[in-house]
């Protein structure tokens, strides 16, 4: 995921550099100097609590992509604290919600089968077969709406849930993609994706009668018939 963590350009940019005498920027300080007894005292005098989840992302990132020579204030941190929630989880810009980082230690974890809304499946499965009949059954990046039903899906569910009920939808996001195309073959055996769907294919085709035909397989959902 993309973010702005060039803070050393923008301090640059905004108050200019170290002096050429060594002297330090006004209202500014060196990330080394964070945890020194003055620097601490103003960041608690400016309300900030060091001891937050929040704070402690905020500058855990800093760290990371910076440097201890790069230059910052309290302002600047108060921002950067602005990207995380209270429990220090990156707040997703897009969207304001947080739990939807995908980090080394819960890319495991989030591949896992959970039970999602009714409504939710029933919104990608419309979603799904209005794109696949518009667009010829090609996936067209360009035009899809699919973001917004998976948006819609982790306000509905608890942070901690939000990965794993992605994860979940594209297993049935997937079924029902199959479901049409074996649909749209078996109305017509040579048709091909990109050309017109056979008038009629997937009238008989529901969200119901794909789950129907679906088995869980680990941490996947397979259908049990449908041969692509």
């Amino acid at each position: 995921m993309s973010r702005i963590t060039d803070y050393s350009f923008l301090f640059q940019s905004m108050f200019g550099t170290k002096g050429t005498k060594g002297t330090s920027i006004i209202g500014s300080f060196q990330l080394s100097q964070l945890n020194s007894g003055s620097i601490q005292a103003q960041l608690r005098a400016a309300g900030i609590d060091t001891n937050s989840r929040q704070y402690k992302a905020a500058i855990k990132e800093m760290m990371r992509n910076g440097n201890g020579a790069m230059y910052t204030n309290i302002q600047c941190i108060k921002n950067s604290m602005k990207c995380y929630d209270k429990d220090g989880d990156y707040i997703d810009p897009t969207t304001g919600l947080a739990g939807l980082l995908v980090t080394d230690e819960n890319e495991s974890s989030r591949k896992r089968i959970i039970s999602i809304p009714e409504s939710s499946k029933d919104e990608m499965f419309e979603q799904t077969k209005k794109e696949f009949l518009r667009e010829n059954g090609v996936l067209n990046g360009d035009t899809t709406k699919r973001s917004d039903v998976y948006t819609n899906l982790h306000r509905k569910v608890q942070k901690n849930d939000r990965l794993a009920a992605g994860y979940t939808m594209q297993q049935y996001e997937r079924a029902y993609r199959q479901a049409f195309l074996a649909a749209a073959r078996k109305a017509d055996p040579k048709w091909e994706i990109g050309k017109p769907i056979p008038s009629g294919a997937l009238d008989g085709i529901t969200r119901e009668s794909v789950e129907a035909n679906l088995k869980k397989s680990g941490s996947s959902l397979t259908s049990l018939n449908i041969q692509i």
